[in-house]
């Protein structure tokens, strides 16, 4: 419960509402208080009728036993004697604090409804953005399923439970309370003797939590696994199809679903069993207080009409805290996902020095020295002691087999991932010691899964970039080649694409990506496999664009089309994590034994890469 409760400070935050919000409780639960207490002369005009009952003749023998707080003479002087016409009265005001009671009850349910959405979306805002300052690896190695329902589903079950304290758990506490007040006024020995069954029905409700709340945790794991298969199985549908996996994805679906709900029929037991437990502890309360009350009247010491309002009191006021067992298991069941939001929100983000220095913009060289990276559970290094030094201006193609480490590699230097040993320096100076902003934002990258965001085709261009004209993003475009066909869509740039580009070919998808790599006019441009899906045609006219585009820049390329090697003024060759080899297509065919492999069966001229 501690997550849960140093979550809900939050709504602290919203400091006026919420003390709104508890004034309107008091005033709803005050009027219930007085109501019952003002019952007592109402009954004793209707049950007792003789002289000294009337309402007038009630106040004045309550002035006369001094209270702390007087009825004004003026006040006493215009109540009515007449027992009817009393009545009346009473009726009357209790109807008159109905209203203000009813009032006041939904302005402290809208207000307190208000203060936890605001609260919960806030929160759920934190959560965004701590996830998205992760380390890549973090969220890579975990899954973003696991981040997407801690972000989604897990605020949706904290906000619940903040409803639950600030609005329901509030009025029932109040009005209970209220209740109790006016019986302890009524009498207090009945009510003291009422008493006895709070300690275990305290103890009853903590154990009945515990449950609740390892239950909640599991439930919620297993719904995690079950947005994972979901979302796998949806993203590539087109792959499931195509290998016939239907029925493979359907069964990994039924094993994860009959998980949730085995976790949550955990939760049912405990849940079930506090309703009738508390009636029962009721029950028996109300046994014992019919007890002593009957040994009290029956000896003279307790008023009929005093024991009925005392237990009519103790009754709303049960009837006030019982559902309390309920709204105290929602709350410990927001415990597990206050929990889970709370552990990834307190992870430390990506390294950004505050005060480091601001890298100026790439005029000289880029120096891997000595870099070796290691993936989280990985048994091997992915990059063994790298040593690469590239000019200013230079195009470098990587090549090498699959799973050699050129896109690690290729990922050190935006800082995507950070070296586990050796430095990664830029015109000398280590990227690590400089502001992450300061690096990144001369850096371009295209990749070969192109990312595309719902939206307009121009805003998914100008993505990251700020103060981009529409200018600037039609002539990225044409550098790209990606503006004639982007005209011919319904609304050209403003033509809203569907989720992950859906609606474009994977050469169109990958050509918007170069776009908006060119928009940002990086120092170094990064291409990994960028024309993999793009025809012969396009490929010869998007190498004659950023041949164009590269003077002043270094640009970097992972690539399996030979054209797109035999284009750079260097070629790497990579092999298990090292650089076997570097030099001119010419030079390595008569130097690399692996290069000479690769260029005769992996690099091809047109068409699909291979590997």
């Amino acid at each position: 419960m501690k997550a849960f409760w140093r979550l809900a400070k939050q709504m602290l935050r919203e400091r006026v509402t919420l003390t709104a919000a508890l004034v309107f409780a008091f005033i709803s639960a005050g009027g219930l208080g007085v109501g019952l207490v003002s019952l007592g002369p109402m009954l004793k005009i209707i049950l007792t009728g003789g002289e000294g009952s009337d309402l007038r003749s009630q106040a004045l023998a309550y002035n006369a036993s001094g209270p702390v707080l007087a009825i004004p003479t003026w006040l006493i002087a215009e109540i009515p004697v007449d027992p009817f016409r009393g009545v009346v009265l009473v009726i009357g005001g209790l109807l008159a604090l109905t209203v203000v009671g009813a009032t006041a009850n939904f302005l402290h349910e809208f207000l307190a409804v208000t203060v936890s959405t605001r609260t919960a979306a806030r929160i759920r805002q934190e959560a965004f953005r701590a996830a998205i300052h992760l380390p890549l690896r973090t969220v890579v190695t975990r899954g973003p399923a696991e981040f997407v329902a801690r972000i989604i589903r897990d605020t949706v079950e904290l906000q619940r439970g903040f409803m639950t304290l600030s609005s329901r758990a509030i009025a029932q506490v109040t009005k209970g309370l209220a209740a109790f007040a006016a019986a302890l006024v009524i009498d207090w020995r009945l009510t003291a003797a009422a008493m006895i069954t709070a300690p275990p029905l305290a103890i009853l409700l903590r154990k009945l939590g515990k449950r609740i709340r390892r239950g909640t945790r599991g439930a919620l794991e297993a719904q995690e696994d079950l947005l994972r298969v979901a979302t796998e199985s949806l993203q590539g549908l087109r792959s499931v199809k195509a290998s016939r996996g239907e029925r493979i994805v359907q069964s990994r679906f039924r094993r994860a679903n009959r998980a949730v709900v085995a976790g949550e029929l955990r939760v049912r037991t405990a849940r079930a069993l506090s309703g009738p437990l508390v009636e029962a502890l009721a029950v028996f309360a109300v046994a014992g207080l019919a007890i002593f009350a009957a040994r009290e009247i029956l000896a003279g010491r307790l008023a009929f009409e005093s024991f009925v309002l005392a237990l009519g009191a103790l009754a709303v006021a049960g009837g006030s805290f019982k559902p309390l067992a309920g709204l105290v298991n929602e709350i410990q069941a927001a415990a597990a996902p206050a929990a889970r939001l709370e552990s990834f929100l307190v992870e430390a983000p990506e390294a950004d020095p505050r005060r480091g220095d601001w890298l100026p913009r790439h005029r000289e060289r880029i120096d891997f020295e000595g870099v070796r990276y290691r993936y989280p559970g990985a048994s091997e290094d992915a990059l063994r002691g790298v040593d690469l030094h590239i000019r200013h201006g230079e195009m470098v193609a990587l090549v090498g087999p699959n799973g050699c480490g050129k896109t690690t590699l290729m990922s050190l230097l935006p800082r995507l991932l950070e070296p586990t040993a050796g430095v990664v320096r830029v015109d000398g100076r280590d990227i690590l010691g400089a502001r992450l902003s300061s690096v990144r934002r001369q850096i371009g990258v295209v990749t070969q899964e192109t990312t595309l965001f719902r939206g307009s085709v121009a805003s998914n261009i100008a993505f990251g970039v700020t103060g981009a004209t529409r200018a600037d993003i039609v002539h990225a475009a044409e550098l790209a080649h990606a503006d004639a066909f982007v005209r011919e869509l319904r609304d050209g740039y403003d033509t809203v694409l569907a989720e992950q580009g859906a609606s474009l070919s994977g050469g169109q998808r990958q050509r918007l990506s170069i776009a908006r790599a060119i928009l940002r006019d990086p120092a170094i441009l990064i291409l990994d496999e960028a024309t993999s899906q793009i025809d012969a045609e396009s490929e010869r006219q998007i190498n004659a664009a950023i041949e164009e585009f590269r003077r002043g820049r270094t640009v970097l390329v992972i690539a399996h089309r030979l054209s797109t090697v035999l284009a750079s003024d260097r070629i790497v060759v990579m092999d298990q994590g090292r650089v076997v080899g570097d030099g001119t297509h010419g030079e390595l065919l008569q130097s690399c034994e692996l290069y000479r492999r690769i260029a005769g069966e992996q690099l091809v001229a047109g068409g699909t890469a291979a590997g």
